[in-house]
């Protein structure tokens, strides 16, 4: 039977990779099941960019909207997977006009690993503002990435990341496409409505197309 849906979350943990200095999840019990208790409840602590996560406006912007303001269209609907693997420490243009083509949907996620690491990587892939220009010029309003971020770790600027905040595009990172082939599906990765937040995590799925 072919396969319809594609999880491309991480598992999110206490060893889940964050930014150095960044907040890890962690999670503490505040009631578990007992004679005098009927329920589990935890509390968790995170940074929302832990695991696959959409960053808001606010992130890269003083005056920018929180999470929670966002319009939701962008973050479900048609998308492309444009495989750009070992492509070096930039996704140039030339990484994606292979399947650049006529009909370009308004998602575009890229691999850039062959297998996504279990831990921190400093070396991540990003993307080349240029090539996040030229997206935007072919109409692509939401931009993800299988690293932690569309900006090269060491980044003081975050050059991409100011042109998705000039262009009004939206973002993903931290996604796990090692096992998705290139082609069209169906995005569904929907923020919370975290109305104070720079960003919130999200279950990000890939559904084959009818």
């Amino acid at each position: 039977m072919p396969q319809l849906l594609w999880d491309i979350s991480p598992a999110i943990h206490s060893a889940s990779p964050v930014f150095p200095g960044d907040t890890p999840y962690s999670q503490q019990w505040c009631a578990t099941i007992s004679p005098d208790c009927p329920v589990n409840v935890s509390a968790i602590t995170l940074s929302p960019h832990v695991g696959a996560h959409a960053d808001a406006p606010l992130h890269y912007a003083p005056d920018g909207a929180a999470i929670g303001a966002v319009d939701l269209d962008a973050f479900l609907g048609p998308c492309r997977v444009i495989h750009a693997i070992a492509c070096g420490p930039l996704v140039r243009w030339e990484h994606l006009a292979h399947a650049i083509t006529p009909g370009l949907p308004p998602r575009v996620l890229v691999r850039t690993y062959a297998q996504a690491p279990l831990g921190w990587d400093g070396d991540l892939a990003a993307y080349a503002p240029e090539t996040v220009e030229r997206l935007a010029e072919l109409g692509v309003r939401l931009i993800g990435i299988d690293t932690a971020s569309i900006d090269p770790a060491s980044s003081k600027t975050l050059d991409s990341h100011q042109v998705i905040r000039r262009r009004g595009l939206r973002v993903l990172e931290n996604l796990v496409l090692d096992a998705v082939p290139e082609g069209d599906y169906e995005l569904i990765a929907l923020p919370l409505k975290l109305t104070q937040a720079d960003a919130s995590p999200v279950r990000a799925v890939l559904r084959a197309l009818p």
